[in-house]
This record gives structure tokens, sequence and C-alpha cells, in this order.
């Protein structure tokens, strides 16, 4: 299995995301300008400029009109995918953090920072049809725990909001209402804040990642933990492959600590688990830094990962993959 190899970014990669098609691969970084790359060759289309800051997050539409990234220069802005021109920009008064189109895309939820005494804030706001009648108020806001709020996805027929960040708790809410219906216990919990979350394809359940060195399976309606995976090193990054049993989990040192602990080159790898075993079925190295964003095409037939080192390395299976007994 040979990575394709994409340089576009110069500073490291925050967040990846296929289209539902998975002919498109977007990619968002800490150097300002969102990424869109064709997914079967690797070849970059275009970008998003507009950003002036670390762009954290992205979503785009189920018919891959529109782009949605969040962004530390504090706004969350909308993006015609095929020209790449702006179509609105959420404003805020702290950096915003994730975002997350619901089904059907008419609604978004957004998690913004605490910053200088505020707290932290997930939104929703409304999606209009037309960018013209766009507006920026939000039809619901919830205050958010202490700490940062680091990824927020929406629950099963957008009932509810999922979402969690440094306090290592995870968060059920209801979307209409806002009122916090359930949250993770200690017990079965994380120990250390959570980094990733990531959906299964048909959103039933969702895999955490966090710097517990540990990722999990909860169901998305009852938050019942189902299984869990343990590494070596703290988990940046999971998700769920959409054809077999398998989740991979990609991770590393903080930045910080890379250069004091390993020289060995390309020894960041991202590790595949049997998702009902728990079992590490096998590895793929090759990042220079952390793995800091993971993503499965929707047809299960490749993954992208996004790493500390700035590449986005794009891994097309061997046939072989297919038949891995266990």
């Amino acid at each position: 299995m040979r990575p394709i190899l994409m340089k576009g970014h110069e500073r490291p990669l925050t967040f990846l995301k296929y289209n539902r098609e998975g002919d498109l691969l977007f990619s968002c970084a800490k150097d300002h300008t969102p990424t869109v790359w064709f997914a079967d060759n690797g070849e970059r289309l275009g970008t998003y400029k507009g950003h002036n800051g670390a762009v954290w997050c992205c979503d785009v539409s189920r018919d891959s009109t529109r782009l949605i990234t969040g962004s530390a220069d504090q706004s969350v802005k909308l993006w015609n995918v095929q020209t790449g021109v702006q179509l609105y920009s959420f404003n805020f008064d702290s950096p915003a953090r994730a975002v997350d189109f619901s089904v059907g895309d008419k609604l978004a939820v957004i998690t913004t920072d605490p910053f200088m005494g505020l707290p932290s804030t997930i939104q929703v706001k409304r999606i209009a049809r037309d960018p013209s009648q766009q507006t920026g108020e939000s039809v619901l806001t919830i205050k958010g725990p202490h700490g940062r709020i680091n990824r927020a996805v929406w629950g099963p027929l957008n009932k509810t909001i999922i979402s969690a960040g440094e306090d290592a708790v995870i968060r059920i809410w209801d979307s209409e209402t806002g009122q916090l219906l359930k949250e993770s216990d200690k017990e079965t919990g994380h120990q250390k804040p959570i980094t990733s979350l990531s959906k299964s394809a048909k959103g039933s359940h969702f895999l955490s990642g966090s710097l517990d060195k540990s990722a999990k399976l909860w169901d998305a309606r009852t938050l019942t933990l189902i299984k869990a995976y343990v590494t070596e090193r703290p988990v940046n990054a999971c998700a769920i492959s959409p054809l077999l049993d398998h989740v991979v989990i990609g991770g590393g040192q903080d930045a910080s600590h890379v250069t004091t602990t390993d020289r060995r080159a390309g020894k960041f790898e991202a590790k595949f688990f049997h998702k009902i075993l728990q079992e590490e079925i096998g590895g793929v190295k090759g990042h220079f830094g952390p793995i800091n964003a993971l993503a499965f095409n929707p047809d299960g037939r490749s993954f992208a990962s996004g790493g500390e080192d700035g590449y986005v390395r794009l891994h097309h299976f061997d046939p072989d993959y297919f038949n891995i007994k266990m």
C-alpha cells in the first residue's frame, strides 16, 4: 500500500473530511487556508482563502455545494465548494472550534472556545438555502462546561447534540431546548481531555479519542460504553470504517515533546483495531509527527491521515486488507 503524499499546507493539519460521494477530500490546517483535493489521486483542486487564523474544523453539505469552516480568527465561514467564494461569515467573540452540518444541512452546530472570561458555548445556526438570505443569529446557545469543547456533532435525527472536550466528559444535549440529557460517568469515561469524536456511517454509534491513550465506542442514543481500544500514546484522531469492522486511531505526543522522546523517523502510525474484538490488526507508519486528523473514504476502500508534519497521506487499501482474518 503506497501512500500518496499530498503537500499543500505549510503548518500542521487539524482536520480531514470527505464529501458524501468520497471523490473530494477537504483538509484544514493551522495555515489559514482550507484545501480541497481529488480523493482518488491526491491532486489539489483549490483552496478557500479568507480566514485569518488556524482553521480547526470543517464540514461539507450532503450535496457537496457548501463548505463550513471554523477558525481561531473568531469566525465560521460558509463557502461555495465549487468556486471557492465566501458566502457568509458568522462572527464570534472568541475562537470558533467545531462545526457540523445537521442531517439535511438546514442547521449547523458551532462551538466557541472559552476566551477572556467568556465561557465556551455550543451554538446552533440556521443555514439558509439562498446565501443572500443568511443571517447570523443563533437558534440555540448553550453555555458550555469548563474548558474547551473540542468537538460537537449532531446525534441521531438531529434530536441531540453530542459534545466532548477538555473536561473529558461526553455530553448529550437536547438540540431544541439545550437541556443536558446525559453525560459519561467517571468510571467508564475518559480520564483526560477528549480530542476527537467520529460517528459511524449510520450515526448509531460514535468513537471518541482522548489524551488518556484510549479510544472508546459509545451508543449515540443511550451513551452506553460499547468498546474500548487502548494504545500506548495519546490519541489525537480516530475514525470508524464504513465497510469493515475496523476503527483507526492516530496520535502521538504533544508537539512540544516530540523532539525530546523519539528520533526514529516516521514512527507515528495510524493503528487499526478490530471494532468488535478490540484487538490491534496492524498499523500504517509514515508521518514524521503526531497524527492530528484521520478520515475514512465513505466507500471504506481508502483512508487519509493528516499530521503535525503538514502532510496529508492518502492510502488506498490493498486487496488483502479486505480479507484479514482475526
